[in-house]
Formats: C-alpha cells, structure tokens, sequence
C-alpha cells in the first residue's frame, strides 16, 4: 500500500476522526440501555433475588467480551479495521429486541453474548483507527475525546432508560433507544467509515520502538509499564462491574426511586466521558505514571467512602469523583500502550490488554455477586476499594515515565505543599 499521501494528525485527518466520535458514541449508547434498569427487570419480572444471579449477564458480558477484544487486535490487521466495526454493528441488531421481548433471564444472557461482540469488535475498532489517524503527538488527548464519547452516551442512556422506566414501565419502551442506535451505527459504520491500515503503515516506517518479542507476556506482565497498565485496567473494569450490577441494588435497598437511581447511575459514566477531554490531554502533558497511580488512588479512597453513603446528594458527589478518577486514568491506559508500541504491535497489543481488561468485568461481578449474598453488599464495595489501593500501589513501584519531557504530577504537588 502507497502511504506518500497519507498524513497522520488530527487535524489533518478531523473529518474521519469525527465521525468515528459519533460512532463510538452509538457504541457506548448500547451498553448505557442495560446500565440502570436491568437489575430492577431481573427481580421485578423475572423473580431473580440472588445478587449473584442478577450479576450473571454481567459475567457473561466481560468474558464475550474479552474474547472479542482480544481477535478484534489480532484481526485488525488481517482484515481491515472498518470490517470488523461493521461486524460488531451486525452483531447488535438483535439486541434491543431480546431484551424488548425477553421471557426469561437466559434470552438476557443472551443478549449480553451479542452486547459483549458488539463492544469488543466495534469499540476495539474506534480506538485502533484513532490511534492509527492522529499520530505520535496526540494520542492522549485522541483517546479522550474517544473515551468521551462512549462513556458519555453511556451516562446519557443510563439516565433516559431510568427516566422512561420510571415514566412508562421496564419493557418495552426503554429499549426503544437501541433500536436507534443500533441502524445509526450500522448504517454510519458502512457508509461514512475509512479503513485507517494505511496511516498505521506510514507511521510504522519511522517508528524507532522494536518490536515486542511476545506481544501476550509482554503487554500481559513482562514489560513492566505494559503490565503495570494491564494489571491496572483488570482492577478497574473489576470495580466497574461491580459499580454496574451492584450500585443499583444498593441504592433501590436504600429507597431510591429509580429516576433517583438512573441520575446517580449516570453521574459516574457522565463525568467519567466528560472528564476524558480533560484528561486526555493531561495524558499528553504528565507523565502517565502518575496520572495512573492517581487515578486509581482516587477511585479506591471513594469506593471504601462509598460504604458509609446514606443521601442522595452524598452519593452524587461520591459518584463524580469516581468517575473524575476514572477519567484519570481511560485514556492514558491505551494512550501508554500505544507509545509502548511499535504500530505493527499496537493493534494486537491494545486487544491483548483488552483482553484483560474487561475480564475484570466478569471477576468483579463473581466475586462482589458471591460475596454480597454470603456477606453484605458493603463488604463487597469494601473489598473493591481495597484491591484498587493495591492496584495504584504497583503502579508506584513498577512503572516508569519514560517520557524525558512529561511533566511529573508528583513534583507540582510537592511544590504545592
């Protein structure tokens, strides 16, 4: 492939990158359909009282997932970028519809198999061609606006589908939205979408980083900032999944409605995308070791906090700084891979450690589902923000900034102080 005419940036490539923006939008928008009501479906329609039964669609989830991120970064480059984001479209045509017309809890299973393909493919695929699109310069700040988006509508469909769920009932009328953004989705996927294998081609002829000698080992461990990053990504979606099944269960046992329970469900996912255009571009100014070590610092001190909440205010405010630390720390995970890579590496790298990450999906949802029913929801958020402590702490000790010109976080506090 010719790549003389090719140039990589953002603002040379604006109008592609864009509308990716929009699509990844629509992806996130698929995830926010479930992110507020379907605990409520489980109990109220389907008599399902287990928490650890509740959490299965979750499980499900992040291990489809997972698997899905992983060969979406080994086929990127075998089949096209563009194609596997029109697959993982494919794959949500169903989704609004089971969940719409579901007569019991495994059509929801089900539907959660598709959800995890449709993220994995489609997601994987904005943020490899993003990556691919704006070069060097700008990755912190491309993966920002990229997070921002898909969280954002996330946030932003969570608090709709609470909203007509309280207005209008649980089914069907919630799920109208997917229907929307499944057709907006596919339809902006085939037509308005660039395949970007060709800037990634022109930046790998002047990359200077080597090549990995195990993509898996490294990005899984070996390499100290690809495992510190990795390791760190696993705890994070852990505490997510857990955020995402048991948060509504515990404020519904508290007796928030759930217009109540949409808006604090919202606020975390909100502040988490938009937090992300900040953040992203802290990432390519910090060092992003410590925009890491901070991030996940700030989500384990709220997660214990949040044990103590009792008003809604309170948990508003808990939830913002959790997704604030969160913003932290999204963009710079795949901001980090990428300049840990070389690019004919970072498609597989990227999949390798999503992979790992969303299996934390899955773990945080077994282990706080079995917990909470042996013990206490309380002890499972406790035990959470305990083992995202640890995460921040490897951070500390393992990685490095390995940037000569980044500005390190560290410092300007202790000059504050």
């Amino acid at each position: 492939m010719k790549t003389d005419s090719i140039e990589l940036g953002l603002k040379e490539n604006w109008k592609q990158f864009t509308l990716l923006v929009i699509v990844n939008a629509f992806v996130g928008g698929m995830v926010g359909l479930e992110r507020s009501i379907l605990p409520e479906i489980a109990e109220k329609e389907f008599g399902i009282a287990a928490t650890s039964a509740i959490l299965s669609f979750i499980v499900v989830f992040g291990i489809v997932k997972a698997i899905s991120n992983y060969y979406a970064g080994a086929l990127a480059n075998r089949f096209g970028r563009k194609n596997l984001l029109v697959l993982g479209w494919i794959f949500a045509i169903p989704i609004p519809f089971i969940l719409m017309y579901a007569e019991n809890w495994n059509w929801v299973i089900a539907a959660n198999v598709l959800l995890g393909i449709n993220q994995g493919l489609a997601w994987s695929s904005t943020v490899v061609m993003k990556i691919d699109l704006v070069g060097e310069r700008q990755r912190g700040f491309a993966m920002g606006i990229n997070e921002f988006a898909g969280y954002l509508a996330v946030g932003v469909v969570a608090f709709l589908t609470g909203w007509i769920a309280d207005m209008y009932g649980l089914r069907p009328y919630p799920f109208y939205l997917g229907i929307g953004l499944m057709v907006l989705g596919l339809l902006s996927s085939i037509f308005l979408i660039k395949d970007t294998h060709g800037h990634a081609l022109k930046e790998g002829s002047t990359s200077e980083m080597p090549l990995l000698k195990n993509i898996f080992w490294d990005t899984t461990w070996k390499d100290k900032n690809l495992g510190s990053v990795t390791q760190a990504g696993l705890i994070n979606n852990l505490n997510d999944g857990m955020a995402w099944g048991l948060f509504p269960i515990l404020l519904a046992t508290r007796g928030f409605s759930l217009e109540q329970i949409g808006i604090v469900v919202a606020v975390y996912p909100g502040v988490w995308g938009i937090g992300q255009l900040f953040t992203g571009r802290m990432a390519d100014k910090f060092c992003k070791k410590d925009m890491l070590f901070f991030g996940m610092l700030l989500q384990a001190v709220v997660l214990i906090a949040l044990v103590w909440a009792n008003s809604m205010w309170l948990f508003v405010g808990l939830m913002s700084l959790l997704g604030w630390g969160t913003a932290m720390v999204y963009p710079t995970f795949l901001a980090t891979i990428a300049q840990n890579t070389h690019p004919r590496d970072r498609a597989k790298s990227i999949g390798i450690f999503r992979l790992w990450r969303d299996l934390g999906y899955s773990i945080g949802a077994i282990l706080t589902g079995v917990i909470s029913d042996l013990i206490s929801i309380e002890v499972a958020i406790l035990l959470v923000g305990v083992l995202t402590l640890f995460s921040s702490a490897v951070i500390y000790v393992r990685m490095k900034c390995g940037e000569g010109t980044s500005v390190r976080l560290l410092s300007l506090i202790r000059q504050s102080c």
